[in-house]
């Protein structure tokens, strides 16, 4: 577990999948902590990894753009990558940039293990 105050950081596994959850802000000011334990639950538990982010309040682009970094340093291992609960009014970055059309975003954990179990 992680937390700065402004970020909590912590990680479950559901399925042999890590499983992060994210709650408070993604900006400038939590980058570090969050790269880090991204890189670090990547490291442990290997390319398979799903971001809860249904507790995040704020993200801006360069939270964003380390998400995107993950993604295409899961895909590129050869595992499946999935973004949960994600709600626009905290994460509008990511429709105004066109990634909510390519990120992989599911509603809940469960129907992002589903579809990690039929890739």
């Amino acid at each position: 577990m992680s937390n700065n105050g402004l970020l909590s950081l912590s990680s479950t596994m559901a399925g042999g999948i890590v499983v992060i959850h994210i709650n408070g802000v993604l900006d400038a000011t939590t980058r570090e902590q969050f790269s880090d334990f991204l890189d670090a639950a990547a490291d442990d538990h290997g390319p398979d990894m799903i971001l809860d982010l249904g507790g995040v309040t704020f993200m801006d682009s360069r939270a964003l753009g380390l998400i995107v970094h993950h993604w295409q340093r899961s895909t590129g291992d050869g595992g499946d990558f999935a973004l949960v609960s994600v709600q626009y009014p905290n994460s509008k970055v990511m429709w105004v940039t066109g990634l909510s059309e390519r990120l992989p975003l599911f509603d809940t954990l469960g129907e992002a293990l589903a579809a990690f179990a039929a890739s």
